[in-house]
This record gives C-alpha cells, structure tokens and sequence, in this order.
C-alpha cells in the first residue's frame, strides 16, 4: 500500500480559483431548497435564528480544520489521507470508505428531488418513468464529469447563476412588500421539544455540513494552499445569505408560517410575485438538484480512485481517462450505483446517508489534532487561530452537533445507519485478510 500522502500524476487541467469557489457553494449549498420543514417544525424565528448561528458551530470550525490541513498537505482524496496519516490505517479507511458509501445516498437523493421538482409540471412521471428520469440526469452529469474539472467548474458556475435569478428577485420583492416580523413566534406553540430542538436543528446541521468533502479534489485546484482558504472565505458568507435571506424576506412578505413545507419556495414565489416567478423558482429549484449531484459525483468519485491507488479496492479503479486524465471507472460505478438508489424515497436516503456524513467530519476534526501532534513539521501557510483554544473550538463544536443529529435520528436512519458505519470495519478486515492472502501466496511461490 503507498504512503498516505501518495498520488498519481494526473493529466487533468486545473481549476481556477473562481470556478473553484462555484464548485464548493454547488456542493456545500446550491441553493435555499430543502430548509422549508424547518419554518413550522422549529417555528419562524428559530429557524432564522439556526440559519444565522449554526455555522458557528458546524461549517466554520470543519472549514478552519479544511483550510488548515489543506494549506499541510494539499493531496487528492483530503480528508481520507489526512485521517490515514493522523490515526493510521483502520481510521484512514473508515473515514474513505463512510465518505464514499454517503456519497451513493447523497448523489441518488439529488436525482430524485430533481425529478419530484419535474412532476409538478409532468404528473404522469411516476414509477419506471420516474426513475429513467433520474437515470438521465445521472448519466448527463456524469459525462460532465468524467471531462473533468474545468468543465464540472463551468457548468456549476451556469447553474447557480439561473438558481440566483429568481431567488434574489424573490428576496428584492418580498423586502418590498414586508408586512409581518419574520421572527414571530420564535417556536410554534405546543410543539415537543424534540421537534423543536431536534429534528428542526437536525436539518439545519445538514443544510451546513459537508465543507471538508471538497478537500478530496484539492489537488486538482491552481495552487490549493492559496486558493482553498480564500474559497471557504468566500463560500461561507455566500451560504449563510443563501440559506437566511429568502426565508427571511418570504415570511416578512406573507407571515404564513404554518403552511410551509417542502417545496414551499416555489409557493412562496407564486403568491410573492405571481405567477411568472414561482415557475422561475420551481426551475430553479430543479437546477439547484442538478447542481448538487454535479458536485458530489465531481468529489466523491476520487475516494475509491486514492482508496484503490494505496491497495484497499481493485487496481482497475485508478485507471484514468486517456484525454481528460479523470478517474472514468470510479466516476463510472459511482453514477451506477446513484441510479440503482434513486429507485427510494428522498427521505429514506438522507436519513441514511446524515450517520455517515456525521462520522466523516468527527474523523475530519480530530485529524487537526492528530496531525499537529503526529506531523508538526509539516508547513502550514494557514493555521487555525486561537492556538490551542482555537483548536478545541473547531473539535468541540462539530462534535456537539454531531451527537445531536445522531440523537434525534428518525426511526430509518436509527435502523440502518449503526449498520451503514459498521460496514466500514467489515470491508477493511476483508481487504486486509486477502491482502494477506495474497501476500502469502507470493512468498511461497518464491
């Protein structure tokens, strides 16, 4: 197996700093869709009030330890070989191979949210025609993708430049027409605690999880230990308004907090500025979908490349494409196993896929520590502020959240995630158990 720090030189072109920056806003945001439970299960002002602090605790910390370790060691696969080389191999893997498995969830749940946007103008899309409609769109993006990251850059930037149209013109109109405090009341009344305090907060912790995912193509980013901080600087400002803003003007503008539910932007547009705008948000809210999976096949896919290039999956998974120097196979088994989850439901997808994000970013964090204590040589060009403060904080937080995700899981996720995350030490016992076989063989052929 190759050194934790390992890679292949690779033939594909670089991406620059600002089609960069849209690559990480696609995949960590894309866009508001997806926040509207959180208005009548955490009531309005709650909601606002998790939007607008929540980073503090999630995205902030995990970016500060990305930037960090970036800056340390900018390789392909990021935060896989940052665990491997802070906690060693077991670790290393879990942290690959938990990653790799959330993506399978992730990237089918975004073909199914774009085809259920699809059937509000097609009903009839229901059943095998629902998911050859998913089927599509996996196979488009993957073709985008296997081009590389330039062009997964470029149409990234596109797509979230026709998502922001109608939803900075959503926010322009709702300011203008503001007749209600958008903070009242702060939490519905007679709502558990739980809901409350747990799946509202659940949700927000999801909407801002996922910023150490993009460390996995750093490498393939002009000068990363430059661009990477500045990137995050700006992404997160960017999500943080995303996210905020048109709740914010939507409930100044109409004060129904008690009707929001999923796909309730395209709602809000519609009674906002009529027609012509909820049918630009509901397109909008499709290309946002489209968006997201074209991000997360894009940094996904190099983890079984780097997990198979150090020896734990088949060699045939490093095989690169002979023009665009991009990992096709790997891209390519990934999109097959999208499209054979797009056949469930979204809500038994995310669920899921929540416990496997969850352990990802624990692994993310503690290799901050790990690897100043393992690897102190290594320089760093950004360092987490605060010394060693600092350096609790961005541990301490995300770890608080993750146990509040996992404690108040619905009944799926606590059913199958424990199972999800234990897969991980069975296959790498399996890996190394034939891998010892094999070694085996080889010496008693000589």
């Amino acid at each position: 197996m190759n050194a934790p720090g390992s890679s292949t030189t690779s033939t594909l072109r670089k991406a620059s700093l600002f089609y960069f920056v849209f690559v990480m806003f696609s995949y960590t945001t894309g866009g508001p869709f997806g926040l509207e439970a959180m208005v009548t299960t955490s009531g309005p002002g709650m909601t606002l009030l998790y939007l607008l602090l929540l980073p503090l605790f999630l995205s902030v910390p995990v970016s500060l330890v990305t930037a960090e370790l970036t800056t340390a060691m900018p390789v392909e696969g990021g935060f896989y070989r940052w665990t491997r080389a802070a906690f060693g191999d077991f670790w290393g893997f879990l942290a690959g191979w938990w990653n790799w498995s959330a993506s399978f969830l992730l990237g089918g749940s975004y073909a199914v949210l774009f085809t259920d946007y699809l059937t509000f103008y097609f009903p009839g899309i229901v059943g095998w025609k629902h998911w050859l409609v998913s089927f599509a769109l996996i196979a488009i993006v993957t073709w985008v993708n296997i081009r590389g990251i330039q062009t997964v850059g470029k149409a990234a930037t596109a797509l979230e430049v026709l998502m922001f149209i109608p939803v900075i013109a959503m926010i322009v109109i709702g300011l203008a027409r503001w007749h209600h405090n958008p903070f009242v009341p702060l939490v519905p009344p007679n709502q558990p605690f739980s809901k409350v305090f747990g799946v509202g907060l659940a949700l927000g912790i999801w909407l801002y999880s996922g910023y150490e995912q993009v460390s996995s193509v750093a490498e393939d980013v002009e000068n990363p230990q430059r661009a990477y901080p500045r990137a995050l600087a700006i992404v997160i400002p960017l999500s943080i308004a995303t996210y905020f803003l048109p709740p914010f003007a939507a409930l100044a503008a109409l004060g129904n907090w008690q009707q929001w539910k999923d796909g309730y932007f395209s709602t809000a547009a519609l009674l906002i500025g009529g027609p012509w705008l909820g049918n630009l948000m509901t397109i909008a809210a499709m290309i946002g979908n489209v968006a997201l999976l074209n991000s997360t096949m894009l940094t996904a896919t190099p983890m079984p490349f780097t997990l198979a290039e150090d020896g734990y999956l088949p060699p045939f998974l490093t095989r690169r494409h002979p023009r665009y120097g991009t990992p096709w196979v790997a891209i390519l088994i990934s999109a097959a196993i999208y499209a054979s989850l797009a056949l469930h439901s979204l809500g038994e997808l995310i669920s899921i896929y929540v416990w496997l994000r969850a352990a990802t970013t624990v692994m993310t964090v503690l290799s901050a520590w790990g690897m100043r204590r393992k690897r102190p040589d290594l320089p760093r060009a950004f360092r987490i502020p605060g010394g060693n403060l600092g350096l609790a904080y961005v541990i301490a937080m995300p770890l608080a959240m993750t146990y509040v995700v996992l404690r108040y899981s619905d009944p799926i996720a606590l059913r199958w995630g424990p199972w999800a995350l234990a897969a991980g030490p069975v296959v790498y016992f399996v890996v190394k158990w034939f891998a010892k076989r094999a070694a085996q063989k080889e010496a008693e052929a000589r």
